[in-house]
């Protein structure tokens, strides 16, 4: 009695698992742990949640074909001198940052006047150790992207912090030496410039 009852038992258990097989609306799936979980945006649209995730850019860049010698060596000479100089654009970019948001929690002007000569010297202090190397070519580069950094042009940030007559008279000397403190930076018409940044590792 007791094996009938056994195998009846059997026989049950297993038409339910067929039965639940053959029905779609109660698919088995295994059970999920906390850490198995992707939690995910999602959007309404129209009474249904869509998922959606943002994937980070990607940039393709193609194998570059020289016409001569010549134009990859000029290319080659540019990337040495946007190398060069881009540490100084983004120290000044940062320190730059750093000046408006000290000057904007301090309301004193003669403090203002103090934080101004204080980032004056470091720049001062730079220049004098390493800038002054520069060759022309890395100058003009540089005043380029300073430009493109920090978003205006070396003689817009000498002439909000030191005044309109410095600006003029270190523009005066700049362009004595081959220097235009007034140049800006455009991606169109410097896109060799704009390549070798986006694939020097400097934004990763």
């Amino acid at each position: 009695m007791k094996i009938k009852g056994l195998f009846f038992l059997c026989i049950v258990m297993i038409c339910s698992i067929s039965l639940r097989a053959q029905d779609p609306a109660t698919p088995i799936f295994p059970k999920l742990g906390k850490n198995d979980t992707i939690r995910v945006a999602s959007t309404n649209d129209n009474g249904v949640m869509i998922p959606w995730m943002q994937l980070n850019d990607v940039s393709i860049y193609a194998a570059r074909i020289w016409k001569s010698p010549a134009e990859q060596a000029a290319y080659n000479r540019l990337r040495y001198n946007v190398l060069k100089v881009m540490p100084y654009a983004m120290f000044a970019k940062r320190r730059y940052e750093q000046l408006e948001q000290d000057i904007a929690r301090t309301p004193e002007k003669k403090e203002q006047k103090q934080l101004v000569k204080q980032c004056d010297k470091e720049i001062k202090d730079m220049f004098n150790r390493e800038i002054k190397e520069l060759t022309i070519t890395q100058g003009q580069i540089l005043t380029k992207l300073i430009d493109r950094e920090v978003g205006r042009t070396t003689y817009d940030i000498i002439k909000q912090t030191k005044g309109g007559f410095a600006a003029f008279s270190y523009q005066i000397v700049a362009r004595v030496v081959g220097h235009n403190l007034k140049s800006t930076y455009d991606p169109n018409e410097d896109r060799d410039i704009e390549s070798i940044i986006r694939t020097s590792g400097f934004y990763q």
